[in-house]
């Protein structure tokens, strides 16, 4: 089978990167060894974060850094045996995270992020998926003084960008989520982000058009990749796939995939948990809540409540040890009615992440043809749909939404 491109990773980014190719007349196969959306873009917290400006940043402070060492920050966990290896990424993360390169940092995703609501709802409309999306923001809350304290530094920097942080009292915010018990003292709405019931069904949805305009959704094995002639060829169920262009969308598999051909990049992977529960009664949520100092985000999901944790560093194949669900759960129990667990394992994904904590999204010039868009750690599915649009634009030699230049491959 020939076709015109090829992308490996059915996640949101790839079937983002298809969708908008196939929009463009270009024949497109989406492969993956899963269904779209069943990877990375199906566990996360369903947010499409338009107000992200402020990275997940590598603590600064000496008394955090005990915190994470001692194990008393239930948002980070670790793994001896792997902090060797990370050892060099990780102290590259602690350098980007310094207060200058932050706001560098700030300064180049909001170009990314202002499109990020406005290509969900431009796909979502095609895709019948409109129904996954609601408005109403997201809610922190904070349960010290030094916590709020940290989160209104944030504000005057979202306000430059146009974005809406509001400190509420107590009773606004249990006006707002009624079924929250009061164990919090401090809260922050932020209006701007959307928020979905269903990650995954969002990404499915997204490729079940993708096949309407005419692309191809194929299970096959990336690993498979290889250069023929000019061009690229991966195995898959349905037969051999040809192409004369790839790009490799594939998260936290990308290494194994392009360091065979000679591309290494910084990229390594925050492992985070899961789980969902069903409630007590008739209580509910409208709206994603973090739980900022208990290091966990709970959101209202299709069939409950799902509990998201921070950050494990640890190797990617690593068994699980949902240790920061063990010590959030009884958080989140203090602060929401949740009931009864409603799966039987917790959940497992990988956030791939580069050090400096931007995407790397644009072409291989040692590999003609090649194309990769991956490390977009904690925004992955905020920023799935605006990177579909700015790949198209670019493998299309058209004018782009934004300037590609920061974040090419280039700069590793």
């Amino acid at each position: 089978m020939k076709t015109d491109v090829i992308v490996l990773g059915a996640g949101i980014v790839g079937t983002s990167i298809a969708h908008n190719l196939a929009e463009r007349g270009r024949r497109v196969a989406l492969v993956d060894r899963r269904g779209p959306g069943e990877e990375t873009s199906y566990g996360n917290a369903g947010l499409v974060e338009r107000g992200s400006i402020f990275p997940v940043a590598f603590p600064r402070s000496l008394s955090a850094l005990i915190e994470v060492a001692r194990g008393q920050n239930p948002a980070a966990h670790y793994h001896w045996d792997a902090l060797a290896g990370l050892m060099p990424w990780m102290f590259a993360y602690w350098r980007a995270s310094a207060p200058a390169r932050i706001l560098d940092y700030a300064r180049t995703m909001s170009t990314l992020l202002a499109f990020s609501l406005s290509e969900h709802e431009r796909l979502a409309a095609l895709a019948g998926a409109q129904h996954y999306f609601r408005e109403g923001g997201w809610l922190k809350l904070y349960r010290t003084e030094a916590g709020i304290a940290q989160e209104r530094k944030e504000f005057p920097l979202a306000q430059h960008y146009g974005l809406t942080a509001r400190e509420i009292g107590l009773d606004e915010a249990l006006a707002l989520e009624p079924h929250l018990r009061p164990v919090f003292r401090h809260a922050v709405l932020w209006s701007d982000p959307h928020s979905v019931s269903s990650p995954g069904g969002v990404t499915q949805a997204y490729a079940a058009n993708l096949t309407a305009l005419g692309g191809q959704v194929l299970r096959g094995d990336a690993a498979t990749l290889t250069r023929l002639g000019s061009g690229w060829w991966v195995m898959t169920e349905q037969g051999p796939v040809e192409a004369p262009e790839v790009v490799v969308a594939l998260g936290p598999w990308a290494r194994d995939i392009l360091g065979p051909f000679g591309v290494q990049v910084p990229l390594a992977v925050k492992r985070g948990y899961h789980m969902q529960y069903r409630t007590e009664g008739n209580a509910g949520l409208s709206r994603p809540v973090l739980d900022e100092e208990g290091g966990y985000v709970i959101t209202p999901m299709v069939g409950g409540i799902r509990l998201t944790t921070g950050v494990e560093f640890a190797r990617r194949d690593a068994p699980k040890t949902p240790v920061q669900l063990e010590k959030t759960e009884p958080l989140a129990r203090g602060l929401f009615p949740l009931g009864e667990r409603a799966e039987a394992e917790p959940w497992l994904g990988c956030r791939p992440a580069f050090p400096d904590m931007l995407p790397a999204i644009g072409p291989i010039p040692a590999q003609k043809g090649m194309w990769v868009a991956i490390g977009h750690q904690h925004l992955g599915f905020t920023l799935g749909p605006v990177t579909g649009r700015l790949v198209a634009e670019m493998m299309g030699g058209e004018p782009t939404c934004v300037d590609p230049a920061p974040f090419s491959p280039e700069r590793f």
